[in-house]
């Protein structure tokens, strides 16, 4: 009897692992395509590096009640996922990104602000796109991931102190290249 109550206990602990996963998957799932988009090029690759993320999280979802930082692990998964797609993207043909997979179109009767918003919607994208890969990661995972400075350090296996100074660098970068414009 005490085997059956350890595999029904077992079985609950994996249930609701697995539902702790898919809620946090679900609410940060927005966060994950943009960071996944700026880092493989095009929103049809992000939406395939998503799935696939989803699915390794999935298989080693009976380590979720070991994982303190849930989300910050999914992010991590997602960050290598992207990672590897980009380092396999020179065996496909790369599309470059179109206007309408970079900007979001406001809804409003005024087309001078939606021309406006998506000029400068352009110009963030573009200049995302130009930090250097390292600095694009730590600056994607802070804005979209918001995860702090010490999970992006956990997640990418790097000091805090660098996360820092790649993120300040990308800052200063991003600010001077907007205001160039």
């Amino acid at each position: 009897m005490t085997r059956t109550r350890a595999t029904g206990s077992d079985a609950e602990a994996q249930q609701q692992a697995a539902e702790r996963l898919e809620e946090v998957f679900a609410r940060c799932q927005d966060e994950l395509l943009g960071t996944l988009y700026y880092l493989v090029g095009n929103a049809e690759d992000a939406r395939d590096a998503l799935q696939e993320t989803f699915v390794k999280c999935w298989q080693h979802r009976t380590d979720v009640p070991g994982i303190e930082n849930l989300r910050a692990w999914v992010f991590r998964i997602a960050l290598n996922t992207g990672r590897d797609l980009r380092k396999t993207a020179w065996r496909r043909r790369r599309r470059p990104l179109n206007q309408a997979e970079a900007t979001l179109v406001a809804k409003g009767d005024n087309p001078g602000a939606d021309a406006a918003r998506r000029e400068q919607l352009e110009l963030i994208r573009r200049a995302v796109g130009q930090l250097r890969r390292e600095e694009q990661e730590v600056f994607l995972l802070r804005q979209n991931g918001r995860m702090t400075y010490e999970q992006i350090a956990e997640a990418i296996k790097i000091p805090v102190g660098t996360v820092k100074t790649r993120m300040r660098l990308a800052l200063g970068k991003l600010r001077e290249a907007l205001e160039g414009k």
